[in-house]
């Protein structure tokens, strides 16, 4: 494993951290919402445990199976070390819910009315630390001729706002489908699945910035998979999407 550069905010640990750097796989695999860590620094943000191991600091089973995917398609994985609740690494650091002050139901104390100093410490340490890193392995790839796709993993709750979700997966696009739609029409094999396409989340949600920023810019394909949390608690579960995401990743990637 390699990592990338330290930040003060994270006591001079790497928010970046990557896996497999020389991964003969041309599809760059991102996990943003990895950890549920808090830095010293933050001590708790004024949250008790059960919030702490709650989807809102994270996306629980991510990164089991970005590891897995990584492993069957010897593919790099760059993923997160810190929380989501110091700063989502998947919105522009000017939207409104960078940094979260109320997550679905959930008031996050140690977030609230942060001055702009502590706000661009954040920034800086946590946001531009994360994104250099990923930009500097993209642009390496990308000048080697190594790199074809990028996609991102992530988890999502059964139920939102008292809502059910009917998917298991989702996968979530923008302007260039046609990753998400060799990998939809693989998963539609199965009949017990359903498959969400942009659900439960779309680029009007903005959720799509690490994609933006890091597939589209540099002209290569995107595909953020949503999977629900519940089915991936477990090794066996991240094993079992993994196993069955992953064939369709390559096939997918070898016909961009």
């Amino acid at each position: 494993m390699t990592a990338g550069r330290a930040s003060a905010a994270t006591a001079g640990q790497p928010v970046a951290a990557i896996e497999n750097p020389h991964g003969c796989s041309p599809i760059l695999l991102i996990c943003e919402h990895a950890s549920n860590h808090l830095p010293a620094r933050y001590g708790t943000l004024g949250l008790g445990p059960d919030a702490l191991e709650s989807h809102i600091a994270w996306d629980p089973g991510a990164l089991g199976v970005a590891r897995e995917l990584s492993r069957l398609l010897d593919a790099s994985l760059i993923h997160a070390t810190v929380s989501r609740l110091v700063l989502d690494l998947n919105r522009e650091p000017s939207a409104p819910d960078s940094i979260w002050t109320l997550s679905e139901r959930t008031t996050i104390p140690g977030n609230l009315d942060l001055d702009a100093a502590e706000q661009a410490y954040r920034v800086r340490e946590v946001y531009d630390a994360f994104h250099d890193a990923v930009d500097a392995f993209a642009d390496a790839r990308h000048a080697a001729g190594q790199i074809g796709a990028i996609v991102s993993i992530h988890s999502f709750t059964p139920v939102y706002r008292d809502v059910p979700r009917p998917w298991q997966v989702g996968l979530i696009f923008n302007r260039d489908e046609r990753y998400a739609r060799h990998v939809e029409a693989g998963l539609r094999q199965d009949p017990a699945l359903t498959v969400g396409m942009n659900e439960p989340y779309s680029p009007a949600d903005r959720v799509f910035h690490t994609l933006e920023r890091h597939a589209e810019r540099r002209g290569l394909p995107p595909l953020m998979i949503e999977i629900r949390n519940d089915l991936i608690r477990t090794q066996d579960g991240q094993a079992s999407w993994a196993n069955r995401l992953a064939p369709l990743l390559r096939e997918g990637a070898r016909t961009l």
